[in-house]
């Protein structure tokens, strides 16, 4: 539990330091914290970490780095890491990617292969297939996609927030 809460709290200190400390204009912020509150942590944890976040507190800063390699057999790799020593970060995953037959790449050498999009996996037994297209269109999904019993919607990451609120809205899970 006390692994889950220091991960969950470096993650609502990343999301403060980008976003501000207000979760209803940080998104990425209320995501964190809604994290935090279905893993039980409790409240003043939650507002100590976001105040570390905002520079209220005194706290190890923490930073997100972006590495991009190479796995075995030539497979692009990208890898977002929160850490609060990028000098002690990057060699540890130079390192992974060595043991594991890969390459530690430079900056851009696969980023350009990634599209980053937000996906949502609804059941296709409770909503029809009509239903879903119309709702999560208008709110900005890209494409809708039956794949076995589920579909699947994506939409561009600027578009999440509403898909997500017309999806609960009208009561799709």
């Amino acid at each position: 539990r006390g692994k889950l809460w220091s991960k969950i709290s470096k993650a609502i200190i990343v999301a403060a330091q980008m976003g501000g400390g207000d979760v209803d204009s940080n998104l990425r912020l209320r995501y964190a914290v809604n994290d935090a509150k279905a893993a039980s942590m409790p409240k003043d944890t939650i507002e100590r970490a976001i105040k570390k976040g905002t520079g209220d507190l005194e706290g190890g800063r923490m930073e997100e780095i972006l590495y991009e390699g190479y796995g075995p057999g030539g497979a692009a790799v990208l890898c977002e890491i929160v850490t609060d020593n990028r000098n002690r970060t990057a060699p540890e995953i130079r390192k992974v990617f060595e043991v594991h037959g890969g390459k530690l790449g430079a900056t851009n050498c696969v980023a350009y292969l990634f599209d980053r999009k937000g996906q949502f996996v609804v059941n296709a037994a409770k909503v029809s297939e009509e239903k879903l297209t119309e709702i999560a269109l208008d709110a900005g999904a890209d494409d809708i996609q039956r794949v076995g019993d589920v579909f699947q919607v994506t939409c561009p990451v600027d578009s999440y927030q509403g898909v997500t609120e017309a999806l609960a809205a009208a009561k799709i899970e």
